[in-house]
């Protein structure tokens, strides 16, 4: 007998689950009454509209993220050998191990690779220095590893250009560099584990790395920036040729300028976003390391950055000061200008986010002090779009040019 009330609930079901072409995923990791989650969003742009599609359940404290399309070798999800492409999300927790799970795959109850060795690190409990009852404990550095990491992991960059490489920055000091096509558990002809890491950098930093990113230009070529108040470059087959800075502050985030392959930008603890131009920086620290300019961004930590890679001259930043600001970066004869274009306060400090179009300002928010609202996914729109060769836009007009391509120019 055939139920039709049972074939329209399916049918149902199966247009509510429909992810269409014209939608856009927005993955957000969170932790709510100790427990961590990652929850995948879908916003329906021409309809506003911002729903939780599914999730999927974390082991520890979510720390970063990072979208690849590359299967790793062994994935659950890729059932045919010749999957090339596919929708994935490597995760860094405060746990040593990196999981990378698949997006197309609902209720999902085991990541399909996981980096590093747990067998190695789930005894992972800081030991303390001294034994008095009235002195602070303080926690001994556990032993590093060249294979991978023995403490929390900051920061993940997948390397657009060879799509198999994921790189990973750790609160142990270290680098890490995976190659995601190796199976987990197999045995190279040195007789070492092939999940481990297929190379660490060890004496880039001297205190907690909070961030790395590749080039998107140079593949090879890695940035990093550490509590130890530095940022420094070098490629990653020749790690020893290091260049560097002294930022003068905590570092909290860093962006490659996709416009510019040498220029990159750092926000600090202060509330300061600088400018650099690798290739005038000294290899020796002890050197002066000046930046193209110096952005006085918020009050309290800039612990958010991005730069449009749609739109030339766009920068966002966002910080413990629960303000989102939108800039205009514009060569001048002299140098470089920038102006403020717009803010928000949005009420909820800015943890991380993240403009992928002209159109669209998407990032996440993680409220680490008391406030009246919930922390979790905001989304802020621009008032024009991308396609548009002319836009007015507040005090000012997207203007499209041959040579600079698409720039804000204040009225």
């Amino acid at each position: 007998m055939f139920d039709v009330r049972q074939d329209n609930e399916d049918d149902d079901e199966r247009e509510e689950l429909e992810v269409l072409p014209t939608d856009n995923l927005v993955v957000v990791a969170k932790t709510q009454d100790e427990i961590s989650q990652l929850e995948v969003y879908v916003y329906d742009e021409s309809q506003e509209n911002l729903y939780v599609h599914h999730d999927l359940m974390l082991p520890n404290f979510p720390l970063c993220l990072e979208w690849l399309d590359f299967p790793p070798a062994g994935s659950t999800s890729s059932a045919s050998p010749k999957k090339e492409f596919g929708n994935y999300i490597a995760v860094g927790t405060m746990d040593p191990e990196i999981e990378i799970w698949s997006l197309d795959v609902l209720e999902g109850m085991y990541p399909d690779m996981v980096l590093g060795r747990p067998d190695k690190t789930t005894a992972h409990v800081p030991v303390p220095l001294g034994t008095g009852k009235k002195k602070k404990k303080k926690a001994k550095h556990r032993a590093t590893s060249v294979n991978y990491h023995v403490d929390a992991v900051l920061s993940l960059s997948w390397n657009k250009t060879h799509r198999n490489l994921l790189a990973s920055a750790s609160a142990d000091r270290t680098i890490k560099l995976w190659d995601l096509s190796r199976t987990v558990g197999a045995t190279t002809g040195d007789g070492e584990e092939a999940g481990g890491a297929i190379r660490g950098f060890d004496g880039v930093h001297k205190d907690k790395i909070q961030s790395v990113q590749w080039n998107g230009k140079e593949p090879t070529v890695l940035l990093s920036g550490s509590y130890d108040r530095t940022v420094r470059t070098f490629d990653s087959r020749a790690p020893e040729s290091c260049l560097g800075a002294v930022v003068g502050s905590d570092v909290e985030a860093l962006r490659w300028d996709p416009w510019d392959p040498y220029g990159f930008y750092v926000s600090l603890e202060n509330g300061l976003i600088l400018n650099f131009d690798a290739r005038t920086l000294p290899s020796d620290l002890n050197n002066p390391s000046p930046s193209r300019f110096t952005l006085s961004a918020h009050d309290g930590a800039a612990a958010a950055l991005d730069i449009n890679p749609h739109v030339r001259g766009v920068l966002v930043t966002g910080g413990t000061d629960k303000v989102v600001k939108v800039w205009n970066v514009t060569e001048a004869g002299d140098g470089r200008r920038v102006t403020l274009v717009t803010s928000r306060d949005l009420g909820v400090v800015i943890n991380s986010l993240r403009l992928r179009r002209f159109v669209t300002l998407t990032f996440c928010v993680k409220c680490r002090v008391k406030c009246s609202r919930p922390s979790g996914l905001r989304t802020m729109h621009l008032p024009s779009r991308p396609e548009a060769a002319r836009v007015n836009f507040k005090s000012g007009t997207w203007a499209q040019t041959a040579t600079s391509g698409k720039h804000w120019v204040p009225n």
